[in-house]
């Protein structure tokens, strides 16, 4: 399966004054990449691979990690559940490419 999410921190001295939440993040990020697990970041969403269980696990300390710079956290989350199917985080974009070359 694959889990895109967005989480933010809230109600707290998280922001800095041009409003960015980009530390709280970071910590969100850095849970993710230490997982080990397929993923990808970019400007709104960090997109993870793996198995239900694997992935939400990771999904829940990525928040926990971002609740230590706010008083509320903002989670946003879509998934793709694909039963057996693997290496999606690269092959959807791929079959995407190739789309648009023909």
């Amino acid at each position: 399966m694959l889990v895109a999410f967005s989480v933010a921190p809230s109600g707290g001295p998280a922001a800095e004054e041009d409003g960015s939440v980009h530390d709280a993040v970071a910590a969100a990020v850095r849970v993710v990449r230490e997982s080990g697990l397929p993923n990808r970041t970019d400007a709104m969403f960090t997109t993870v691979e793996g198995e239900w269980d694997e992935v939400f696990d990771v999904v829940r300390r990525a928040t926990e990690a971002v609740g230590a710079y706010g008083t509320r956290v903002s989670l946003v989350l879509k998934a793709d559940i694909r039963p057996g199917r693997t290496g999606e985080l690269t092959g959807k974009v791929e079959r995407l490419e190739r789309a648009l070359e023909s």
